[in-house]
C-alpha cells in the first residue's frame, strides 16, 4: 500500500477516541435524516458513509459525474467518525464504501470490517483561519504570527470540543499549546465553528478548509502553519459487508485518478499518494 503520512497529534487524537467510551456522541446514525447527503442510500448501487469533511471535499461532484459516466447510482451519507466504526455490522442497508482517519480505518479493519486489500490512501483535510468577508486578512505564516492574529481578535469562533469530534478535538489542542495562551476562543453553540461566524458570531473563526469555503459570508485567510500538523488524513476502502464489491472498486478508482485532483483541490482538499 502507498505510504501514509499520520501525524504524531492525529495518532494522539486517535488513541484518546479508542480509550473514551462516548464515541457516538460525534454524528447521527447513518440513516438520519439531519445529516448531510447525497443520493438515495437506500437504493443506490453504490452506498457511501463518509465523514462530513470527505463530503464537503467534493465527493458529491465526483459521485454525480460518476454516476453520468457508468449510470451506476451512488448514495452518500455523512456520519461521525467514532460512529462510523460503532455501527459499520449494524448499518441497514449496508455500506459500499467507508471513508476514515487512517489509524480508525485500521481499527476497523482488525476487526474484519474491511474488505482484504482495499485500503487506500485518500485526502488530507486541513485546518485554515476564516475572517468575515471582506475583513482584513491577517498574516498567519508562522506559528507566532498565527497566533498574534489570534490574539487581536475579539472572538475566534471553533467547534465544541465536548462534541468528541476530531475536528473539534484537534482544534482544542491546538489552542491549548503555550503560544495560544490568551486566545478567546468560543465554542459554538450551534454546528460548527466557520458556521458560528457566518452567521456573524465572532470576528474570525478555525475550522478545516473545506467547511469554510461553502459559506459565501467568509473567507479562508489560508492554512493553519505546518508546524502545528493541523489536519486529518483519511483513507478509502471496500466495506467487508458490501454487497457491490465490484462497482465499490470502481468507483474507488474512479476518486483516485489524477484527474480528479481538479475537483478536490479547489475544496481544499490535497489528495495522499
Amino acid at each position: 500500500m502507498r505510504r501514509i503520512l499520520v501525524s504524531a497529534l492525529s495518532l494522539a487524537l486517535v488513541a484518546s477516541w479508542l480509550i473514551t467510551a462516548d464515541v457516538r456522541g460525534q454524528g447521527q446514525s447513518p440513516n438520519s435524516s439531519t445529516t448531510p447527503s447525497a443520493g438515495d442510500y437506500a437504493t443506490a448501487d453504490i452506498r457511501i458513509i463518509t465523514p462530513g469533511v470527505v463530503f464537503t471535499s467534493g465527493l458529491p461532484d465526483l459521485a454525480a459525474a460518476f454516476t453520468k459516466e457508468t449510470g451506476k447510482k451512488v448514495g452518500i451519507t455523512t456520519s461521525g467518525m467514532g460512529t462510523i466504526v460503532d455501527t459499520i455490522g449494524k448499518n441497514t442497508p449496508p455500506p459500499d464504501v467507508i471513508f476514515l482517519p487512517f489509524q480508525l480505518m485500521n481499527t476497523l479493519a482488525i476487526d474484519g470490517g474491511v474488505m482484504a486489500g482495499t485500503m487506500a490512501p485518500f485526502g488530507r483535510h486541513p485546518m485554515g483561519l476564516a475572517v468575515k468577508a471582506g475583513a482584513p486578512k491577517p498574516d498567519i505564516s508562522t506559528v507566532e504570527k498565527f497566533a498574534a492574529a489570534l490574539k487581536s481578535a475579539k472572538a475566534v469562533m471553533r467547534s465544541n470540543p465536548a462534541s468528541r469530534t476530531m475536528v473539534a478535538t484537534l482544534i482544542d489542542d491546538v489552542l491549548k499549546r503555550p503560544e495560544f495562551a490568551g486566545v478567546n476562543a468560543p465554542v459554538s453553540t450551534k454546528g460548527e465553528g466557520g458556521q458560528a461566524l457566518a452567521r456573524g458570531e465572532g470576528d474570525m473563526a478555525i475550522q478545516t478548509i473545506s467547511q469554510i469555503l461553502p459559506y459565501k459570508e467568509i473567507e479562508l485567510v489560508g492554512p493553519l502553519p505546518k508546524e502545528l500538523e493541523a489536519w486529518i488524513d483519511t483513507v478509502v476502502a471496500v466495506s467487508a459487508r458490501s454487497t457491490h464489491a465490484e462497482d465499490a472498486k470502481a468507483f474507488i478508482k474512479y476518486l483516485l485518478r489524477p484527474e480528479s485532483n481538479k475537483v478536490y483541490k479547489p475544496k481544499g482538499m490535497l489528495r495522499l499518494e
